[in-house]
């Protein structure tokens, strides 16, 4: 009898935890999307933020979001191959795996201070090169993890097929067993693509902000995350209404790449 109703209490505390869980979520999104909508038009998408637009934040925004990925992805890539084709479970590979964990559950904003003490502070400006070196340094430990992890998923009986064949260790790895992971691993990518895109705190100490369109990171840098967070603080409502219009954009360009991402883990052949 008290087995069914110490069942029956977890049961009820773990459907109003949901209940409350998916409240607050749904009460975020509708307040998002109703303001958020209010604020999108066409010039907000043509427009510079000195103009009252968002057009020189996406570009700043995607530019240091790509070049990163372009860094983070090879190495962590080749880090992940590393640790789980090359190591044979040695103690570096016990200590590289757990660092990497513990740089996943790092604050970004951690990282943002670290990379400011390095690169930003010495120069004595903020620069969008900052920015990104925070972007990837977030980026990797993802794709260190999850390549790790694809490539253990990957039956040994795949390799030994290779080898039977006379294949070389690299050539069975790069045409048997990362095609065989290919899915997972672009997921992975596409999932640390998607929390690198929204972030704020490395970037207030990197790349900061610029008003207008550029392309020179050597100076502070566009980005959309930082000038919702300012636009937010501004005691002016047309202000406020741009940072609603712009972290509605955000969300749906996250949302867009997490669905995605979904969707190929659900539908890998």
């Amino acid at each position: 009898m008290s087995r069914f109703i110490l069942n029956k209490i977890v049961l009820f505390l773990s459907t109003l935890s949901a209940i409350l869980g998916i409240g607050f979520l749904l009460w975020i999104l509708i307040t998002l999307t109703y303001k958020g909508l209010n604020a999108i038009s066409l010039e907000l998408f043509t427009k510079d933020l000195v103009n009252g637009g968002i057009r020189n934040l996406l570009v700043g925004q995607f530019t240091m979001a790509i070049i990163a990925s372009a860094l983070a992805v090879p190495i962590g890539m080749f880090a992940g191959i590393w640790l789980r084709e090359y190591s044979n479970d040695s103690k570096l590979a016990f200590i590289i795996r757990n660092l990497s964990d513990i740089m996943m559950s790092a604050p970004s904003i951690v990282i943002g201070v670290f990379v400011f003490a390095i690169f930003v502070d010495p120069f004595g400006s903020y620069n969008g090169i900052a920015g990104i070196i925070a972007l990837t340094v977030m980026m990797i430990p993802i794709i260190i993890n999850t390549t790790d992890n694809m490539l253990a998923l990957i039956p040994k009986e795949l390799r030994e097929a290779g080898i039977a064949l006379g294949g070389s260790k690299h050539k069975i790895i790069l045409q048997i067993v990362i095609k065989a992971a290919k899915v997972g691993i672009t997921t992975g990518v596409l999932l640390s693509f998607a929390r690198i895109i929204g972030e704020t705190a490395p970037l207030l100490f990197t790349s900061a902000n610029n008003q207008f369109f550029t392309m020179d990171l050597t100076g502070q840098f566009p980005s959309l995350t930082v000038s919702i967070y300012n636009l937010a603080t501004y005691p002016d409502e047309q202000s406020r209404q741009l940072a609603w219009g712009a972290s509605f954009v955000l969300t749906v360009i996250v949302l867009v790449i997490n669905l995605t991402g979904r969707y190929l883990t659900r539908h890998k052949k």
